[in-house]
């Protein structure tokens, strides 16, 4: 009897303080394993795509890009780095230690935050391109949009850092046995800082995009009706409008579908601990990563011609950065 509680056990030599072991089918296991590794490798491989394709072909080198390409290279760590230690949370027990424990978390929000800042910076792109565009040049340049990214990036860091400071000092104070890996955050202000304010301006900014741009298209069409052309112009201004609300609609109904779970359950209480338990509604807001550029460079033509030259080599050939893709 007492060998059976000990199998049952993290560690089993610290008989009082491990953990128990909560062991499920093997069959299980393995489909956790192959579905969550499958999203982890197919994030990885698509903002790869997008960062190979705007670092090496000198024409996508705009400002508007480099947005995209800071926020590919969130998403690319989100796969490689956060996705395979976050699917270890999947395993009854925690082997790593409590400083990895830690470390995976800071890293994890560092990543995460960045990826949702940059989807902010891409919204306010798009808004003074469309609402501004007179002014788009002069307001928004490759110089402005570095140093943006660069304070982003900065601000994540010390962010996370302070947001983590008591579970950082002292990694594993908020686990209850050797083999957890918890930790203790302030919900509130996780809430306020990474939800409710990127959700808000996303929105805010991409309805009034919205709307600039249907106002736009029935001022085009108002402006058409002496043109004898008008059937075929009207067909294409329905398209542009059709294009532009499904872009956009797809753009926040995702990040809502990826985001609202995870914080909805988190509004439960302002002290939340971490673990293993709700390591789905995890992986659901870090899958939120993988479907960015789908959204925001599949809809891209020049995303697709850059891919063609990608899988078929010719990336490789000289002067290739040179290709003309727009």
């Amino acid at each position: 009897m007492e060998r059976l509680e000990e199998a049952e056990l993290c560690f089993p030599q610290l008989l009082n303080v491990s953990c128990k072991k909560h062991t499920r089918p093997q069959s299980e296991s393995m489909l956790i394993y192959v579905l969550l590794s499958f999203v982890s490798l197919l994030t990885v491989f698509l903002n790869l795509l997008v960062i190979v394709s705007i670092s090496h072909f000198r024409q996508l080198h705009t400002p508007t890009n480099l947005l995209l390409l800071s926020l590919a290279v969130s998403d690319f760590l989100v796969g490689l780095f956060v996705m395979p230690f976050h699917i270890l949370l999947t395993e009854p027990c925690w082997l790593l230690g409590d400083l990895v424990c830690v470390l995976y978390y800071f890293l994890n929000f560092i990543i995460v935050y960045a990826s949702v800042l940059n989807m902010v910076l891409i919204s306010v792109d798009r808004y003074v391109a469309i609402c501004d565009p007179l002014h788009y040049s002069t307001r928004i340049t490759q110089k402005k949009v570095q140093i943006f990214v660069l304070l982003c990036w900065i601000y994540c860091v010390l962010y996370s850092f302070l947001f983590l400071y008591d579970n950082l000092k002292q990694p594993g104070r908020y686990n209850s046995c050797y083999g957890e890996c918890v930790i203790n955050i302030i919900g509130a202000v996780d809430i306020v800082m990474n939800f409710i304010f990127p959700i808000s301006a996303i929105v805010l900014l991409y309805l009034r995009v919205f709307v600039v741009a249907v106002s736009q298209a029935r001022a085009m069409r108002s402006h058409i009706t002496a043109v004898k052309l008008q059937s075929s112009v009207t067909v294409t201004v329905k398209k542009s409008e059709l294009k532009a609300a499904r872009t956009l609609g797809v753009t926040v109904v995702v990040f809502l579908m990826c985001y609202c779970p995870p914080y909805c359950v988190y509004l439960s209480g302002y002290n939340v601990q971490i673990d293993s338990s709700n390591t789905f509604l995890m992986f659901l807001l870090l899958s939120n990563s993988c479907l960015n550029p789908v959204i925001y460079a599949f809809f891209y033509p020049w995303f697709r011609k850059s891919v063609k030259l990608i899988v078929t080599l010719e990336i490789l050939q000289p002067n290739s950065c040179e290709a003309s893709l727009l």
